[in-house]
């Protein structure tokens, strides 16, 4: 039993699903999304708030600017897409504090919260001014 306990914290240490980033959001708690697709995904649709760092192009130089004491919750598409993995594992290397955002963009759509760019969807709106 105590395996199982904690693989499941353990899990849960390194992810997080679109309600609770949601939540985390609205609580001024310490994260920021990280879109870590490609630009033009980003520019297409994006979480509200998110930065975009694509994981092919993170670097220690290009993230030299981030703020280490935040969480940086990285997504992709969704379960189609390792974008998010890959990002995380990325930035994990790089010394941040990381998870990785469960179902990606379309979970968070699929939750009933709003997105940002050139096709917006229609949702829940962040309520703080992250």
């Amino acid at each position: 039993m105590k395996e199982q306990i904690d693989f499941y914290q353990h899990k849960l240490a390194y992810e997080m699903d679109p309600a609770d980033l949601f939540e985390a959001f609205n609580n001024g708690e310490n994260v920021i999304a990280v879109d870590a697709r490609q630009s033009y995904g980003y520019e297409k649709e994006h979480i509200p708030t998110a930065i975009n760092l694509p994981h092919r192009e993170m670097t220690e130089e290009n993230t030299r600017h981030l703020d280490r004491s935040k969480i940086y919750v990285c997504y992709c598409d969704g379960i189609g897409c390792n974008a998010s993995t890959r990002g995380a594992l990325k930035m994990a290397k790089l010394g941040f504090q990381v998870r990785e955002l469960i179902g990606g963009i379309e979970w968070w759509k699929f939750d009933g919260y709003a997105t940002e760019g050139e096709v917006p969807a229609e949702g829940a709106a962040i309520k703080c001014a992250c």
